[in-house]
């Protein structure tokens, strides 16, 4: 009879902490890229890694923008998409290197034509191609000098920097809608293999976010969102997926769909993979209604190497995409952008594998407008936590102001920030 009210308390549902929010200790703000000419933005899904010896590597966003004449009438100027084709050579890929855990970081590239979704400039005939990575296999995903990195070729027919690029692909394969690609280093992103091709396996388009998490035996797994065709004059879907490599690590092929049993209402977005010590797989997800105001944070969990998946929580109120980083302690910690007001960055903290969540911890308010976050997160120290995410302030000298919606303009100069703060 014990062993049985055991299991029932065990089995139980866990009733959600509620609390007011309270302030992250110890907090420390820096800029880490900042130009008032430049539109910085979204190393959530630009990429990010860490490597051996205290080591971070993070890729942005940059367009060229005009933030006085944006302030002068036309905030439309700081549109996402108006940036990615009409911005002075259109959106382009950052990189920055810290090699001291995040304090301080140094500009590793900015390279002009390079699109934003890659680590390098696409060669045409060289990179793109469909198939394995076999040259640079076996490839062991456990070594940390070995890194992964996941995209797509964002806007391909319109943006400049790849339409030659995305013409020549279609000489290899009739492309789809969107296409996903991957590159591999071993050596800690001081070079990378070509850019392949990842099989479509009858998806009719195939989205990466840069979302790459290694599995407790060795496998990478890729966490993407795909559209299905539809099947006998069925209506197609589309979801956040995984892919698995194949045991020599050069491919991937699709090994299972994450939400089906909640494809209705709200889209899923940016999903990203967290392995625990147990070996059970979390996917952190963003939901959203409402861009600028109503998203959130859910939580997906597997228990068989990500074959299948169920709802296990649902982390925030308002607020993703989420960062997660898995503590040393064993607790997991989720920060985002709050895109309400006050808009600025907040985070929540795990004790049970993202069964339950704390209050809010808010690390700043200090925003001057919704156009925030999108972040990366890291271990510091125990109990302390470093992020990476774009920013804009209210105190900025440059303040672009507007009634229209959606409200693309309002704000301060986009730039690149991290912060330290203490979750006890």
């Amino acid at each position: 009879m014990l062993l049985s009210t055991a299991v029932r308390a065990q089995a139980a549902p866990l009733i959600r902490k509620f609390g007011p929010a309270r302030w992250a200790k110890d907090i420390d703000n820096a800029v880490v890229y900042r130009n008032v000419h430049e539109f910085a933005s979204h190393p959530y899904t630009r990429g990010f890694w860490e490597t051996p010896g205290k080591g971070l590597i993070c890729n942005f966003s940059l367009a060229t923008v005009d933030y006085a004449a944006a302030a002068a009438g036309h905030p439309d100027l700081l549109n996402h998409t108006f940036l990615v084709t009409n911005s002075p050579g259109g959106r382009r890929g950052a990189t920055v290197r810290s090699h001291d855990n995040g304090r301080t970081w140094e500009v590793t590239s900015v390279e002009p034509h390079r699109p934003n979704n890659d680590v390098m400039v696409p060669r045409i005939g060289i990179d793109g191609r469909p198939g394995p990575l076999s040259e640079v296999g076996p490839v062991d995903f456990t070594d940390p000098n070995v890194l992964v990195t996941n995209f797509n070729y964002l806007y391909m027919q319109n943006d400049p920097l790849v339409r030659d690029f995305y013409e020549d692909l279609k000489t290899v394969t009739e492309a789809p809608e969107r296409h996903s690609f991957i590159r591999i280093s071993k050596d800690a992103g001081s070079t990378w293999s070509r850019s392949a091709m990842l099989p479509m396996d009858n998806l009719a388009s195939l989205a990466a976010y840069d979302s790459a998490t290694i599995r407790a035996d060795g496998r990478c797994l890729l966490f993407m969102t795909g559209s299905t065709a539809g099947f006998q004059g069925a209506p197609g879907s589309n979801g956040p997926l995984v892919y698995c490599s194949t045991e020599d690590g050069t491919d991937f092929h699709f090994l299972a769909s994450i939400a089906p049993d909640r494809n209705g209402g709200p889209p899923f977005m940016y999903p990203r993979g967290v392995a625990l010590p147990d070996g059970r797989l979390l996917c952190v997800l963003r939901r959203d209604r409402d861009w600028s105001a109503a998203q959130w944070t859910e939580i997906y969990s597997s228990d068989d190497g990500g074959g299948t998946w169920r709802f296990l929580s649902r982390a925030t109120d308002f607020g993703a995409p989420s960062a997660p980083v898995l503590m040393s302690d064993g607790r997991l910690v989720l920060v985002y952008g709050r895109r309400m007001d006050p808009p600025g960055i907040r985070a929540v903290v795990s004790k049970d594998g993202g069964r339950s969540w704390s209050p809010e911890i808010i690390v700043r308010n200090d925003a001057g407008s919704w156009d925030i976050g999108y972040p990366r997160a890291w271990e510091v120290s125990p109990g302390r936590v470093g992020v990476v995410y774009y920013y804009n302030t209210k105190d900025d000298p440059i303040q672009v102001k507007t009634e229209a919606w959606p409200p693309w303009g309002a704000g301060g100069v986009r730039f690149i920030a991290r912060s330290f703060f203490s979750i006890d």
